[in-house]
């Protein structure tokens, strides 16, 4: 995943703040329930990689309205760790009217068109969402599918 930049879906932005905040929030938190603290240092290996990471408003709310559901004083700890990411990502803005134009806002809510509406052949798509992973795919960009990766480096 080279190239201009990497965007993360909503998802991966919560495993990497929560993981980045204390790795042992994982197993508790209750939007992580999928994911060990492996997944965390694979997520961190890849975000190494990328030249810069991109998100958006509507991710980060996403994110932060799903980092949240985790009792104090946790949920303090992370909503810190959240405002260092914030202020180290480099932020990108879809108009929602543009985002909600789009076939796969039926589909995918806003968050995800907006998303895809990003999605370049300089820019990578890393999600743990396989319609977000397969519609990317359908529309041509390059996009990862998270759950993949983390599969091969289980099977090694």
């Amino acid at each position: 995943m080279s190239g201009d930049g990497l965007l993360l879906d909503a998802n991966l932005l919560v495993l990497l703040i929560v993981g980045g905040t204390r790795r042992d929030l994982i197993g508790r938190h209750k939007r992580l329930k999928a994911f060990a603290q492996e997944d965390f240092d694979l997520l961190q290996q890849i975000i190494a990689r990328a030249v810069r990471v991109i998100v958006t408003p509507n991710t980060l709310t996403e994110a932060s309205n799903l980092m949240a559901q985790i009792e104090d004083p946790a949920r303090s700890e992370i909503r810190e760790t959240f405002r260092r990411v914030v202020v180290a990502s480099e932020e990108e803005y879809v108009p929602s009217c543009d985002a909600v134009s789009s076939v796969e806002f039926l589909r995918l809510g806003l968050t995800d068109a907006g998303l895809l509406q990003l999605v370049s052949g300089s820019r990578s798509l890393l999600t743990s969402d396989l319609d977000l992973y397969l519609e990317a795919l359908r529309s041509g960009a390059a996009a990862v599918n998270f759950n993949h990766v983390r599969l091969q480096g289980y099977l090694r």
